[in-house]
């Protein structure tokens, strides 16, 4: 597919809707996150692809929103081999991603390259937090999904 900006994402198996803003890195030249209030959307990575072209476009989501109760990316573990993700772009297009796989890692272990690293074809990367300590209140690690195009 021709270069075109993600405007949403629906994820029909887990019911996840969001519309998609534009994530950059921050001044320590970490990725920035969406934000965490409740309702919060999802947020594309804006140097990577965009969804539908060669290499793996990365999107965003809190698992969890500040005070409590789910975020967007509250069911991704839910996702199994062969589910749709939908990303809708700006050019009115849909890219329709199958999901392969998922993996955690611990974030002082994650695999940069494995995740964003070059792909053959139109890859999708979706990340959110996991881990919980509940003794910290930090998430102490990262949950990847893993999905290519389909459509």
């Amino acid at each position: 597919m021709a270069e075109s900006a993600p405007a949403s994402l629906n994820i029909p198996s887990v019911g996840a809707r969001s519309p998609l803003i534009r994530l950059d890195v921050d001044d320590k030249g970490a990725l920035e996150v969406p934000p965490g209030k409740p309702g919060s959307p999802a947020g594309w990575y804006l140097h990577s692809p965009t969804p539908g072209e060669p290499g793996p476009a990365v999107i965003l989501g809190h698992v969890n929103a500040e005070g409590g109760g789910p975020g967007i990316f509250a069911d991704l573990r839910k996702l199994q081999p062969g589910d749709e993700v939908e990303v809708a772009r700006e050019d009115g297009s849909t890219a329709v991603f199958s999901v392969q796989y998922g993996e955690q890692y611990p974030k002082d272990s994650f695999p940069t390259e494995k995740v964003y690293g070059n792909t053959e074809g139109p890859e999708l990367r979706l990340i959110t937090c996991d881990g919980y300590d509940p003794k910290a209140g930090t998430f102490d690690d990262n949950y990847v999904v893993y999905a290519r195009l389909s459509q």
